[in-house]
């Protein structure tokens, strides 16, 4: 194992270990997170477990953890400092996708603080992962973007909708460090991805949004508008990947 490797994964498990025990030690039990399944327009299967109790909204979760893996697995080119920001994400990729269904199946609260707190160093991810294309290797300044990160959702304690305004914040984030790096470094194919990953970005939040709304109709009724989110969030996640790595290669000589 290469050393690039121990480091991510290291990275992504001491991150998440401190989400944990902060989780674990009840730092926010006061948070207003919506539990339980009258939240989803996916309807349980009766006599289904509770891991699977709303079949599309949990299965779709393995999508994170092939997504991760294929990552992992798939260098792309990038080696040294690029290839350790590429498994990191990648290794969110896989940590993200047992959360969410941790979250499906037992329908408790601290299992819903981790899956919401855990969306935003994905996001800084990606913002750290575009300054890195645009400026280079500045681990201080990635280390005090992801501790702001992980501090942010300490907003959910003070409002309801705290974590809302909170993710507002890192998509925009996110957005603005990928147009400039796209500015430096993109061609036709880079623009592309960028707009597909935005679309699917929007995808992501609209459509999580009008869960009960969309169910109405037909065809979102069993595939439901948070399955679909969800599938927008996994082709956002691949975008990211293949929008990084595309710049990656335009930078070297």
């Amino acid at each position: 194992m290469k050393f690039e490797d121990r480091a991510a994964i290291w990275h992504v498990a001491a991150g998440l270990a401190v989400c944990s025990g902060a989780v674990a030690l009840g730092a926010f039990d006061s948070v207003h997170v919506e539990v339980g399944y009258e939240h989803y327009a996916e309807p349980p299967v009766p006599g289904l477990p509770a891991l699977v109790a709303m079949p599309a909204n949990c299965l779709v979760n393995v999508g994170y953890i092939f997504l991760g893996w294929h990552w992992l697995s798939s260098p792309g080119g990038l080696r040294g400092r690029a290839r350790y920001l590429q498994e990191v994400f990648a290794l969110l990729a896989v940590a993200y996708g047992p959360v969410q269904w941790l979250r499906l199946w037992t329908q408790s609260h601290w299992a819903a603080v981790l899956d919401q707190w855990m969306t935003l160093p994905i996001f800084t991810w990606a913002a750290v992962w575009c300054h890195f294309l645009e400026r280079g290797w500045q681990p201080r300044t990635f280390f005090a973007m992801e501790a702001a990160s992980l501090a942010s959702y300490g907003l959910a304690l003070l409002h309801p909708q705290g974590f809302e305004l909170t993710l507002a914040g890192h998509i925009a984030i996110a957005v603005w460090k990928v147009l400039r790096a796209h500015k430096r470094w993109g061609d036709a194919a880079s623009m592309g991805l960028m707009v597909v990953g935005f679309s699917a970005c929007l995808g992501f939040v609209c459509l999580k949004l009008w869960d009960h709304e969309l169910a109405q109709w037909a065809p979102f009724r069993r595939l439901t508008g948070h399955f679909w989110s969800k599938i927008c969030d996994l082709l956002q996640f691949h975008c990211t990947f293949l929008f990084c790595t595309q710049l990656s290669r335009l930078q070297s000589p």
